[in-house]
């Protein structure tokens, strides 16, 4: 082997090596689509059954609000307030009280929040 294409490998090898340190399996960079579909497949199976939870649906009851329209009613910022005891409950009777975890609250939330427009 030449030496100069000896120094690009080398130089590769290192390059690589740093970024396997700085991009570790399984980052942030992946995260938020994982983050997303914890949060659809949970909004889906809980809330589905009322509220559209996508982009185009109509709400199956004719009194729950689209989730998408969300943030014309209700600050998406204080979503997370009023999820931090973990549980998901409105003073509407036909509504179920869902108990979260704070991982499924944040994933519902960051659903929620990338339905806005």
């Amino acid at each position: 082997m030449r030496r100069n294409e000896w120094s690009t490998r080398l130089i590769a090898a290192s390059i690589l090596a740093v970024l396997g340190h700085l991009i570790p399996a399984g980052s942030a960079m992946a995260q938020p689509v994982d983050e997303l579909k914890a949060g659809q497949d949970l909004v889906e199976v809980n809330c589905g059954q009322c509220h559209a939870v996508g982009m185009a649906d109509a709400s199956p009851h004719q009194a729950a609000p689209p989730f998408r329209k969300l943030s014309d009613s209700f600050p998406m910022d204080a979503l997370e307030e009023a999820f931090s005891d973990g549980r998901i409950y409105s003073g509407h009777p036909d509504m179920p009280e869902f108990i979260a975890t704070p991982d499924q609250v944040d994933a519902i939330i960051a659903y929620i929040a990338s339905l806005q427009g």
